[in-house]
């Protein structure tokens, strides 16, 4: 099996079609990531974005590629992809919190379940990273309580509750009202600077230009440039993410 354990994620070509191959979603992407680095895939609506973001993962399935975890093919067949899923936090738009269970046991339930902790450890996990996103008083609340700033530090909780080496984030804070998005921007700050590896779909374009190590731009299902955030923002080299820069700033 080939392997390139330089990065901790290594995509090769990956295309992604729908509707019996009519729609190309995406085309030939290539993408490597290192331990610690932190992504930002920028672009517009339509572009493959959130696509090439649940491939990494498999929660959709490429039509050919390969994707690499840490050397191991994801794509292949011999590989048990919920263990791997476990090493890769997901955040999504929507937080998906059990609406019937306890902010707590929302982020307890998988790693004791999965038998990954006991039920203390996992609490006392909890409780911690509860902590560090400022929501330790929220632990024995339901979700309709919360705002939606706060089910959001939630939603990261319980993925950082896994433990996991790899974060992704797929347009994190595209569901909430405006004076919410600096709260969960933060903590995702907080994580980069804690050497968290992430790959972040994003619309903030000033978190992006802050805190991403590297800014990939996709427009129709490619990659179409990527580089610093400096070089990116201030002096794109193609026209088609000039022309997106000069829109969103």
């Amino acid at each position: 099996m080939e392997t390139n354990v330089d990065y901790i994620i290594s995509v090769k070509d990956l295309v992604k079609k729908y509707n019996d191959g009519s729609v190309t979603a995406l085309d030939h992407c290539s993408l490597n990531v290192k331990e610690g680095q932190v992504i930002a895939i920028i672009g517009p609506s339509g572009s493959g974005k959130s696509t090439l973001l649940r491939s990494l993962n498999l929660l959709e399935e490429p039509t050919s590629g390969k994707i690499y975890f840490k050397g191991t093919d994801l794509t292949s067949k011999e590989v048990d992809i919920n263990k791997h899923r476990q090493k890769m936090g997901m955040v999504f738009q929507h937080f998906n919190l059990f609406p019937h269970k306890t902010v707590l046991e929302n982020i307890t339930m998988a790693p004791v379940t999965l038998k990954i902790q006991t039920e203390e450890e996992a609490q006392n996990a909890a409780m911690k990273l509860l902590e560090r996103v400022g929501l330790s008083e929220k632990a024995n609340e339901y979700p309709n309580m919360l705002s939606g700033g706060q089910k959001q530090r939630i939603a990261i909780v319980r993925a950082l509750a896994m433990e996991p080496e790899v974060m992704l984030f797929d347009e994190p804070t595209s569901a909430l009202d405006p004076e919410m998005v600096g709260e969960v921007l933060d903590v995702m700050k907080k994580l980069a600077a804690d050497g968290m590896t992430m790959i972040v779909v994003t619309h903030e374009m000033g978190f992006a230009r802050e805190v991403a190590d590297e800014i990939v731009f996709m427009s129709e299902g490619r990659i179409i440039e990527r580089g610093l955030p400096q070089q990116i923002f201030d002096n794109p080299q193609n026209e088609r993410t000039k022309n997106f820069i000069d829109k969103v700033l």
